[in-house]
């Protein structure tokens, strides 16, 4: 028997939140945006009124305001929206018990079990759809399918743009549906790979279904055999709980108010993202081995890079991670203003289960770091910090109050 398999999106999910805390607000194109004055002027969302007339996410505040004077900005509130994707997934858990977030707008439920309540999975979409409307007043659109990859497509080449919300892609209809779709709306396929696609005549996903599997295999591998699969709708993935139970990796990113010509004012930077990225670490129970850094130059230069070192021991510890980062950063930095940076810490391990480095000091990191992070939860990040986080260069106090580079 086929799996019932639901995409559950909310519409323009942040502006939505606002537009249920204010109703006032209801009639009104409303625009969720950044401050332009910190670099953050980007639109994140805009309800469907405010696209209406022509803005549309991730373009730039003064921009879509020029489409939209009489558009209504709200500074985006992120807790607020980590909070209500929170209840979100508590009203889905009311349908079924495998609910998996994808994002924090987006979740795939099996509603396999629970067919039995309801006449038709539309009947249990447009059930799922009122729910949500009622208790977080926000409206959802349902993509259905006997498996994930088709339940997405479903939603974002259907759902979302009929008058329902809902709609139901399987394989009675996915040649009819899909196939005559560009090949750079199927699943997992980007720019990148849409031209290396149409380059070989391959326009819609249909020519690419029909393509013969064993060439697109000699040419990608693996990954030719996946986009083979997802044309044809096949896809064994279970919804899973624990998708976000075991991690692979800690992070941790920064766009700059500005950009950073100076190595100094740099090397800054990176030292709070170590930090934060050990603080984070220990708050998991991890450590790494591997460390990574990605640099982003100026937006018209397009420059940068990404590298990555293995450390001869697995840590948690902010200065071994900065001293790694630092290293990789010299040697790879071109000289060219710096307008983002990223700090990562992978391979990790959990921190009671580690190979020891003998010559590391572990004890009195360990208790170094154990008091400054009873400090930090007691009294916030900004209560202790190393002296660098007092040049002008730093971000650490301007940042303690957001969450991904947004206010709270």
């Amino acid at each position: 028997m086929d799996r019932v398999i639901f995409l559950v999106d909310m519409q323009t999910f942040y502006a939505s939140c606002e537009k249920a805390d204010h109703p006032e607000f209801r009639n009104k194109p409303l625009i969720v945006a950044g401050d332009p004055k910190q670099r953050s002027g980007i639109v994140l969302a805009a309800c469907p009124l405010a696209k209406s007339y022509g803005v549309s996410t991730a373009e730039p505040l003064g921009q879509a305001l020029a489409k939209c004077p009489q558009a209504v900005i709200c500074r985006p509130r992120m807790q607020h929206y980590i909070d209500v994707s929170i209840q979100i997934t508590r009203i889905l858990e009311q349908f079924t018990d495998l609910v998996e977030p994808y994002s924090i707008d987006e979740q795939f439920i099996d509603m396999t079990g629970s067919m039995h309540f309801y006449t038709s999975p539309h009947a249990a979409a447009r059930e799922i759809q009122q729910t949500i409307l009622n208790q977080a007043g926000i409206y959802a659109r349902v993509g259905i399918g006997p498996n994930k990859v088709l339940a997405k497509m479903a939603c974002d080449h259907f759902g979302k743009k009929n008058e329902t919300g809902i709609f139901e892609l399987n394989h009675d209809n996915l040649e009819h549906c899909l196939w005559p779709l560009p090949v750079g709306e199927l699943f997992g396929v980007g720019h990148r790979m849409e031209r290396h696609l149409i380059g070989m005549g391959l326009r819609k996903i249909g020519h690419l279904a029909r393509y013969p599997l064993s060439l697109l295999r000699r040419r990608w591998g693996v990954n030719g055999e996946l986009l083979w699969m997802t044309a044809h709708g096949i896809d064994s993935s279970p919804v899973s709980c624990g998708t976000f139970s075991g991690q692979k990796a800690v992070g941790h990113h920064m766009t700059l108010p500005y950009d950073y010509p100076d190595i100094k004012d740099i090397r800054v930077i990176l030292l709070e993202l170590s930090e934060e990225v050990a603080y984070r670490a220990r708050s998991k129970n991890y450590m790494g081995c591997v460390v990574s850094v990605g640099i982003s130059g100026s937006f018209d230069r397009h420059t940068g890079f990404h590298r990555q070192t293995r450390l001869p021991f697995a840590t948690r510890f902010g200065m071994d991670i900065y001293r790694a980062a630092n290293r990789l950063f010299t040697e790879n930095w071109d000289r060219l203003p710096v307008r983002a940076a990223s700090v990562t810490l992978s391979e990790l391990q959990p921190a009671d289960n580690c190979q020891l480095d003998l010559f590391g000091r572990l004890d009195e990191k360990e208790r170094l770091s154990a008091a400054v992070d009873t400090i930090y939860r007691k009294y916030g990040r900004t209560a202790i910090f190393r002296g660098p986080s007092l040049l002008p260069s730093s971000q650490l106090r301007a940042r303690a109050s957001k969450i991904g580079g947004h206010y709270k």
